[in-house]
């Protein structure tokens, strides 16, 4: 009995990184999506946004789940980063100086960048998401004298993102927050000497859905945003169309985490079933087994989002019709509203 249920355990971790996978390519292709058909400046503005918004709603409860709130500032958010980045699957480094300074390096391959993609990522978008999380974690203490020093972007042609937090003898004014000194480097990583997660606090089931949220996490934030920003009627088409995209070419991908064939829309119904269950969401399937149609009745990829637009649901309309293009040719999936632009969703496959 031990061994099935391990054996469950498995395939359902197998699942949520599948998930995961895929959340993460389509925050990495919506910004690319918005570097390509707005251009630089605007892609700057919502990658700012988007980590902003992130690092005020997760940084300060971040650091009370992680146990971190009684260190020094500095200390302190350089191992929040170290600890909630590798929770998410991310590579990163941490070294501590003194209690005053302490460095963190995201080394290749980035996370965010996925593949090739960090070839279409300038540097002024990479400098945002300084600006919008790391630059803001002084104000968010309450410390004015805290502020990030950037001495390297991965972006620029550099052997990763790396920079450290410093706490001066001085307030800082806003534009001293974030600096870059590109002639200082970063020591060498000691794995020995990095902090880690208390095991009995964070047991693998934990930890696994830890991972898939953290992905999911940033698409919850970037939707609400698209639309503030753009406004519904651009950004709708920004979100489905990155969802579109990414869907064809990830569906082979998370098929087979999912152990999953391709090829109908019997086939694309019950990936689509399981995709569901992955994120815990709830579905009613139809009893006819030949009318691939059933009711979504949560979508907590946006549970509780304050500011919700019903343009955000061009996320998963637009990554469905990708993934049902990926699975089979002819392939079609439908999705209608109960109740404007929110859950219930109806699905139908044809």
């Amino acid at each position: 009995m031990t061994e099935v249920a391990d054996a469950t355990d498995e395939v359902t971790w197998l699942r949520w990184r599948s998930v995961a996978d895929l959340y993460h390519a389509y925050f990495t292709g919506l910004i690319l999506t918005v570097v390509t058909r707005r251009g630089t400046a605007d892609a700057a503005e919502f990658v700012f946004r988007v980590f902003r918004r992130q690092q005020q709603e997760r940084f300060l409860p971040g650091l009370k789940k992680l146990g971190l709130s009684h260190l020094p500032p500095a200390v302190a958010a350089a191992q929040y980063h170290y600890l909630s980045n590798w929770i998410g699957g991310v590579h990163v480094e941490y070294m501590l100086e003194t209690d005053r300074k302490a460095w963190i390096r995201y080394p290749p391959p980035r996370w965010i960048w996925r593949g090739t993609a960090i070839c279409g990522v300038p540097g002024e978008v990479s400098r945002a998401m300084l600006r919008g999380w790391h630059a803001n974690n002084g104000v968010a203490l309450g410390n004015p004298n805290l502020g990030f020093v950037c001495t390297k972007q991965s972006v620029d042609g550099q052997d990763g993102l790396e920079g450290f937090y410093c706490e001066y003898d001085h307030a800082l004014e806003p534009e001293q927050r974030l600096v870059f000194a590109h002639h200082l480097e970063a020591p060498m990583f000691d794995p020995a000497t990095a902090p880690a997660l208390p095991v009995a606090s964070w047991p693998k089931p934990r930890l696994e859905k830890a991972y898939r949220n953290y992905a999911i996490e940033y698409v919850r934030t970037a939707a609400p945003v698209m639309v503030q920003l753009f406004g519904p009627e651009d950004a709708g088409y920004l979100l489905h169309l990155t969802g579109k995209l990414i869907g064809m070419q990830y569906f082979d991908e998370i098929a087979r985490g999912f152990l999953l064939p391709r090829g109908t829309a019997k086939e694309f119904d019950r990936f689509l079933r399981a995709l569901f269950e992955a994120q815990d969401d709830v579905a009613e399937v139809g009893e006819d087994d030949s009318v691939y149609e059933f009711r979504q009745l949560t979508w907590k990829l946006m549970a509780d989002v304050s500011d919700y637009h019903p343009a955000c649901a061009g996320v998963i309309e637009g990554l469905f019709e990708g993934l049902a293009a990926g699975c089979g040719r002819h392939i079609a999936v439908s999705m209608r509203s109960e109740d404007a632009g929110k859950p219930p969703f109806v699905w139908s496959i044809s």
